[in-house]
């Protein structure tokens, strides 16, 4: 539970990273593309360091698909969490990182009991609780609480508010799916490298669509100028390969209402820290955060026997 906890924590960062990225390239998808490519150059490099997990890449994961272990659909778990970090660099520019994880919750909770309901994770079904169906409602109470600051005043983008719901639905399903390629190859960092391949190719895709559209970007800083800003990657590696480990003892929707947590209190911090120009830190925001992180306790409590 702590690891997810920190894990959370890590994402809320990589957000405030990577909406830096996109206002200094002017381009959100760029700076997706920057986080993720950066996080596949890492993961490979340690990958192929370890005869564990390399042997694992090359052997296992192939058996596991000619088996019928996994199937082709669990292997785009990346290209839900390109959109994450795409809905990041496009999102909180405009919203500040703590309105955004607010709106990623209530994506990420339904997903998540959808996720457990059917037994997508490596855990199989997971029985959907009175308590957390009143915990994932309050969650959608806080997010109606959080942005109603913003629609009071008319400074509600509701494209950016509907990405950020998407991005936060992805998220719900990504570990289930990682958690899967980790089960059956035996290694999480397998799980990892198969994210940030898929997520990177998405998109790369999606930039290249973007550019041929007309739209411009300014080319990002060199790491050795802003090495900041070149730390989304390595901290959605941290993310993804907590995330793939855990899963499989604490279920889909309690790993994400509790890396929710985490990113919640990171997000937070954040906008009072580093605001981006988007922010707007009312009573009704910390409100709403405070409220989700409440429901986020009420579902990780144990029942008492």
């Amino acid at each position: 539970m702590g690891l997810a906890f920190g894990a959370g924590a890590l994402a809320a960062a990589q957000a405030r990273i990577n909406g830096q990225l996109a206002i200094e390239v002017s381009d959100g998808l760029l700076a997706a593309v920057v986080s993720f490519g950066t996080g596949l150059v890492l993961v490979v490099l340690v990958t192929l360091s370890l005869r564990g997990p390399r042997e694992a890449l090359r052997r296992g994961l192939p058996a596991a698909l000619r088996r019928g272990q996994l199937r082709w659909w669990h292997l785009v778990g990346g290209a839900l969490g390109a959109t994450f970090v795409a809905g990041q660099g496009l999102v909180v520019p405009l919203l500040g990182v703590a309105l955004f994880t607010v709106l990623a919750v209530t994506g990420n909770t339904f997903a998540s009991m959808a996720t457990d309901r059917l037994g997508i994770g490596p855990g199989g079904r997971r029985p959907v609780t009175a308590r957390r169906v009143v915990a994932a409602a309050g969650t959608v109470v806080a997010v109606a609480l959080a942005v109603s600051g913003r629609a009071s005043a008319g400074d509600l983008v509701v494209w950016a508010v509907v990405l950020a719901l998407l991005a936060g639905a992805g998220t719900g399903v990504q570990p289930a799916l990682n958690g899967q390629v980790a089960a059956r190859t035996g290694e999480p960092l397998v799980a990892t490298v198969v994210n940030f391949v898929v997520g990177t190719v998405v998109l790369a895709l999606a930039l290249a669509v973007e550019h041929l559209a007309g739209h411009g970007w300014t080319p990002p800083p060199a790491p050795w100028e802003e090495p900041v800003l070149w730390l989304g990657g390595p901290l959605g590696v941290a993310f993804i390969l907590t995330a793939a480990i855990v899963v499989r003892s604490l279920g889909v929707l309690l790993l994400s209402l509790l890396s929710t947590s985490g990113q919640l209190t990171g997000a937070l911090v954040a906008d009072v820290v580093a605001p981006t120009p988007g922010t707007l830190l009312t009573w009704q925001l910390v409100a709403g955060v405070a409220l989700t992180m409440g429901a986020v306790a009420l579902a990780a409590a144990r029942r008492r026997t």
